[in-house]
């Protein structure tokens, strides 16, 4: 007897109906430098003829253990929004404009519905970036992943003027450092706030304690990462000089990224951002101070440095954003490269 590609467990029809499904949602994207659509081997992208001397940038990333909270709660209609964000916010922090993003689906058996209700977050994610959706890849792999478990990937490529890459070099003691808040957990950590939440405390994904404030737990592990794009539009005309996304390593580790030598640290004061409650919750399973500021964001997602007399001129045009001064530059002095008022 014949047996067929379907019969090991790919389904070949599926994968060409998962492409229909989402071609509306990629062409609602489209950005005009753009050549092409969805469906051929690879994507085709101008770049914009207002760059005198254009870099490229690219960035990629996936959603981590997030997606096996969305897998168990079979809510997939954020975590394709997350995907987007953990890539173009990487590619913001070097001034660069997010240019196109492409996708990779892998799963043990496509579940169209499900592949397209993800789908739809990244559409939605590139729209909310700016960034054109030219395509991607999905792949099902029955003998990789379980039943209809799925992985994600993204990739996303920015442009920016030669002479406008971040970080300057011009860092001084002195520069502010401006943050903005995060939506909660955003895509970090996640193994270490399940394990807090479901494991030590015993909550279920759908218990609202008083803590959160009538959100349940899937919420708020399922919040989206907050997409910075338009933030850093709006500082086209401000001098900032660096800044940093806030992902693994948290606020210890990702704000001295920006330095070029061990002159300079960041010191930031926690009383001027307020922590999410998520985070606060996680503390009481145990979860020390220090641990927590090595894994989380802590309610800051991104931290910008521009120089003091910017700073006003900065805060007003970040206002949509909650902007606010957390800290500034000051000498290292052999101390830590990021450091916090208080301690």
């Amino acid at each position: 007897m014949a047996i067929t590609y379907k019969d090991a467990g790919v389904d070949i029809d599926a994968g060409n109906s998962l492409i229909e499904r989402i071609r509306p949602l990629a062409r609602a994207t489209m950005r005009p430098e753009v050549v092409g659509g969805i469906g051929g081997f690879a994507a085709l992208c101008s770049i914009p003829g207002r760059y005198r001397e254009p870099l490229l940038v690219s960035g990629t990333d996936g959603v981590g253990t997030k997606l096996k909270t969305a897998l168990t709660t079979g809510r997939h209609d954020t975590v394709g929004i997350d995907l987007v964000a953990m890539c173009v916010n990487d590619v913001l922090v070097t001034g660069a404009e997010p240019l196109f993003f492409l996708d990779y689906f892998a799963a043990g058996k496509l579940d169209v519905d499900v592949a397209a209700q993800v789908i739809a977050g990244i559409a939605e994610g590139c729209q909310d970036a700016g960034c054109a959706l030219v395509g991607g890849e999905t792949a099902e792999l029955p003998g990789l992943y379980q039943g209809t478990d799925y992985d994600l990937a993204g990739f996303c490529v920015g442009v920016v003027e030669r002479d406008q890459v971040r970080p300057r070099r011009d860092l001084q003691d002195g520069d502010v450092v401006i943050g903005l808040p995060s939506s909660g957990l955003h895509s970090n950590g996640h193994s270490l706030a399940r394990k807090a939440l479901l494991e030590v405390l015993g909550l279920g994904f759908d218990d609202r304690p008083d803590a959160l404030g009538g959100a349940s737990v899937a919420d708020v592990l399922l919040e989206p990462t907050v997409i910075y794009a338009a933030a850093f539009r709006a500082l086209a005309d401000v001098p900032w000089r660096a800044a940093a996304h806030i992902t693994g390593g948290g606020l210890i580790e990702n704000p001295p990224r920006f330095f070029a030598d061990d002159e300079l640290a960041v010191e930031l004061d926690p009383e001027t951002w307020e922590l999410p409650a998520v985070m606060s919750l996680i503390a009481t399973a145990g979860v020390d101070r220090d641990e927590l500021r090595r894994t989380f964001n802590l309610g800051l997602g991104m931290v910008i440095v521009v120089p003091a007399d910017a700073v006003t001129d900065a805060l007003a045009r970040l206002a949509p954003w909650r902007g606010r001064v957390v800290g500034d530059l000051v000498p290292r002095a052999g101390g830590a490269a990021c450091r916090f008022i208080g301690d």
